[in-house]
């Protein structure tokens, strides 16, 4: 199995348990942990796939993936109530799988040879964007867009030190700078309190 599939089945992987425990705090019967899982593990991969043209897109190509997040669904439905806090342990197991998603989304726009710049963006894509489709979809405040919260900057951190790497080392070693950059200012922001400054409106003069 080669290291973009490694990394594209655990991206599904934990993505996936992230959208189950997002619906056992809405209360969701178990198809509806395994439609959010699956939603949450693909949607950022699929719309990475669709936009680079790959066809057939990833989980078309190989059915497992939704295999893996039904899994995971199913794991979760059984075992979330062991959880004290499953906010917490939601919002790490999300860093988790950003960490891993943004280097899946490099990677593979990397072995299409694309630009630098959509070799960013698709890093971005890959890791923001299935969690945002399932916090939209459950009514929950987005964690992509938590207020002053390192998300979306430690994605494209963690894309731009890949391209940065890339002219400088092989292909696993890019992949995990991009990897641990984007787990050490997601976890920063979460630990340390990291943020970006946040728009603070005034009022007009006179």
């Amino acid at each position: 199995m080669s290291l973009l599939a490694l990394l594209d089945y655990a991206s599904v992987a934990v993505f996936a348990l992230t959208g189950a425990l997002v619906a056992s705090r809405a209360q969701l019967d178990i198809v509806g942990f395994a439609f959010v899982a699956s939603l949450t593990a693909v949607g950022g991969g699929t719309l990475r796939d669709v936009l680079l043209d790959r066809n057939p897109i990833f989980w078309v190509a190989e059915p497992s993936f939704i295999a893996v997040a039904v899994g995971a669904a199913v794991l979760t439905f059984f075992t979330a109530h062991l959880f004290e806090s499953r906010l917490r342990v939601l919002t790490w197991l999300d860093a988790f799988a950003l960490a891993v998603a943004v280097p899946a989304g490099v990677g593979v726009a990397m072995s299409l040879d694309q630009h630098w710049a959509i070799v960013l963006l698709m890093g971005v894509a890959t890791g923001c964007l299935g969690g945002l489709m399932r916090d939209v979809v459950c009514n929950e405040v987005p964690l992509v867009l938590k207020q002053g919260e390192l998300y979306v900057t430690a994605a494209f951190a963690g894309a731009a030190m890949a391209v940065a790497a890339a002219a400088y080392l092989p292909e696993g070693l890019t992949l995990l700078v991009c990897a641990a950059t984007t787990f050490t200012l997601r976890a920063g922001s979460l630990i340390f309190g990291w943020q970006l400054p946040v728009y603070k409106s005034r009022p007009p003069r006179a």
